[in-house]
């Protein structure tokens, strides 16, 4: 499948070098990175690979102490990096290594402003090239070591096709004049960062139910959360994957004291109960004695509102209405245009922010959050003219 082409195992400071040096050299190159995030409390980016139009190269972060010589590497707008489903790769790069991605090209949006739909990258170059990639270690736990041929070479296989697939898509993509589409895409992805919280010793009001537990169980619930992320740490497993949340829940709102109760909460030879039974007991207890004042609920911060000068002009039933007019006004266009899909029109929820915010010019209409430039390019005047036809601008009262 691969060919003739070689491979390099970067997993030492002095060969790292020496491949950016080389990469630096080229116009274009392909990037894909593998990460834990199934096998560790806080995951991390174990593999990253690169390709080039001669070469694929594994880099192994668990191997090298300083990465930073990717950094300017990966910042160079001159130097196109092919990535498909980018976001991920970005928001982790970024927090592991403070890496910034710069010059991207995500084949997946390229795929997706295409109209095509099978996107997945394993689609995708089967489709175009024949070739059919082994996804059997898609879960695979890319912290263990060493890492065996089989794991190498179905790492190597998410980017050694990547240049090639941009060379198909750039000229579709020019072609239906949507290439200044991907451009913007790739240009707001950039910017992603990771936006997970730090671990919130209240995080237990957040679990699902929490608020249909009294005040003793959401007492309960306080103490086996902050048991279940002592255990995980020490571990270092995904909370998930040491007692799941319905499990904290169900031992919440049934407050077992003894052993025996206890028991009629779990499967019979139940590893969790085995595992975790006395902490678990204990944890009950000790919220049943704990008299401290709980957090208000509900704790959820509320949806940061995007940036814009504009303000909700339509609410409730008549918002919802105009909502409905632009969803079915989408889908006809969709329907009659067999290179569009709901993607190169506009997603439910930018149909949404623009029904709230019922613009009235194609200046306000850019402002509207999620709304894209080439949106407004390609099919603002439509949605203006729409809006006039449901939502007409009521003219201002007169003095």
């Amino acid at each position: 499948m691969f060919g003739d082409t070689p491979l390099v195992m970067v997993e030492d400071a002095a060969t790292l070098v020496e491949v950016t040096e080389t990469l630096a050299r080229a116009s274009v190159i392909g990037i894909d990175t593998e990460s834990d995030s199934s096998y560790a409390y806080q995951e991390k980016v174990c593999l990253i690979q690169v390709s080039d139009l001669t070469t694929d190269y594994i880099i192994d972060p668990l191997a090298i102490d300083d990465l930073s010589p990717l950094a300017p590497l990966l910042a160079d707008r001159s130097i196109t990096k092919v990535l498909h489903g980018a976001d991920y790769d970005v928001v982790c790069l970024r927090r592991d290594f403070e890496f910034r991605i710069r010059g991207l090209f995500d084949t997946l949006i390229a795929a997706q402003l295409l109209g095509m739909q099978r996107i997945g990258l394993a689609d995708l170059i089967t489709r175009f090239f024949g070739f059919e990639l082994d996804k059997q270690y898609q879960r695979h736990n890319w912290g263990l070591r060493p890492l065996e041929p089989e794991h190498v070479e179905y790492a190597r296989g998410d980017t050694h096709f990547l240049l090639a697939l941009r060379e198909i898509m750039s000229p579709r993509l020019r072609k239906l004049g949507r290439a200044r589409h991907l451009r913007e895409e790739c240009r707001l992805l950039e910017r992603r960062q990771w936006t997970a919280r730090p671990f919130d010793p209240d995080g237990f009001m957040d679990i699902k139910r929490a608020n249909e537990l009294d005040k003793s169980g959401l007492r309960v619930l306080r103490h086996l959360y902050l048991y279940r992320d002592k255990q995980a740490r020490r571990m270092d497993r995904p909370v998930y994957k040491v007692i799941p949340d319905a499990v904290l829940w169900t031992i919440a709102n049934r407050k077992p004291t003894t052993a025996d109760d206890l028991n009629g909460l779990f499967r019979r030879k139940s590893a969790l109960r085995r595992r975790h039974g006395h902490a678990l007991l204990e944890a009950v207890l000790e919220g049943l004695d704990d008299e401290r004042p709980l957090p208000k609920a509900p704790r959820r911060a509320p949806r940061r509102r995007p940036k814009t000068k504009l303000r909700t002009r339509l609410r409730g039933r008549q918002a919802e209405r105009v909502m409905a007019c632009l969803k079915q006004w989408r889908n006809d266009r969709v329907e009659g245009d067999p290179t569009l899909t709901p993607f190169t029109v506009a997603s439910n929820a930018t149909l949404k922010w623009i029904a709230s915010m019922r613009p009235h010019n194609l200046e306000e209409l850019e402002q509207v959050p999620e709304v894209r430039r080439w949106q407004v390019k390609d099919f603002g005047e439509e949605i203006l003219a729409l809006l006039d036809q449901i939502a007409p601008v009521q003219p201002a009262p007169q003095a």
